[in-house]
């Protein structure tokens, strides 16, 4: 997740970077504007996705939420501030929380719970039919589940089947499904919508950039920061680390299917 964080006090600023990169580490802060002005510009110039902002209210040049008279914000914003009367025009400018100042860790940890909570709520939205298809299917005592997914190779297309996926990966934008044989194709669908396509009791996502096969693990072991990393059978670019949020549910899962 890219993150901005607009903040005009110095020490608070590089506080809540580093909560931020404590509750995952693979977040991306993308810069720190202390100001209406530098904000306004970063938003209007900057090529690279933003996915949060962290914004305080007051700032050295005036209220953020000049901001966003000045240009389009379509970002969601967690506001952080010591002023209480903001309250209601901060969510009426794309706010999920407001957390009063002085923060501390669980406070931007509980914040990021939130906006994975309101994520998922959204991500119902585009595979509703599959959803309510497969309830119905239930009911009539068959289930309707996906057995495979295309992917592209030589200007070919052929069926990945899911049973034989061992890990499927977000890398660089791209998705790719790490099979048991040790092959890994890319395949262009978003990482969500391949997610809702799976058995929850065979597949959990234990990061935003991964999903792992229960078949695939080898070996889990604790890791800094209180997260989880995982040995699979099969090598992946990046490690598999379970993020801190998703832990207690990881290990029941792998406990209890």
């Amino acid at each position: 997740m890219n993150i901005l964080i607009i903040e005009d006090e110095p020490r608070t600023a590089r506080l809540l970077k580093e909560f931020i990169l404590a509750v995952d580490d693979t977040h991306v802060v993308l810069g720190i504007c202390d100001s209406v002005e530098s904000t306004v510009q970063f938003l209007q110039t900057s090529t690279q996705r933003i996915d949060l902002l962290f914004m305080d209210i007051q700032l050295a040049d005036g209220s953020s939420f000049d901001i966003f008279q000045k240009t389009p914000v379509n970002t969601p914003v967690i506001f952080c501030t010591a002023y209480e009367d903001h309250l209601l025009e901060a969510f009426k400018s794309n706010g999920i929380d407001y957390i009063l100042k002085p923060f501390h860790e669980k406070d931007i940890e509980q914040a990021f719970r939130k906006l994975d909570q309101l994520r998922s709520s959204l991500l119902l939205a585009p595979s509703l039919p599959a959803r309510i298809q497969q309830a119905l299917a239930s009911h009539g005592g068959e289930k309707a589940t996906q057995s495979s997914f295309l992917v592209k190779f030589r200007e070919k297309m052929y069926p990945v089947a899911i049973r034989d996926i061992a890990a499927i990966a977000l890398e660089k934008e791209v998705v790719y499904l790490y099979t048991f044989d040790k092959d890994k194709h890319a395949v262009f669908r978003p990482i969500d919508d391949i997610e809702s396509a799976l058995n929850p009791q065979i597949f959990f996502r234990i990061n935003r950039q991964m999903i792992l096969n229960r078949d695939a693990i080898l070996e889990m072991e604790p890791f800094f920061n209180r997260r989880v990393i995982v040995t699979l059978k099969v090598p992946t670019a990046e490690r598999p680390l379970v993020s801190r949020l998703k832990v207690p549910t990881f290990l029941e899962w792998v406990e209890k299917g």
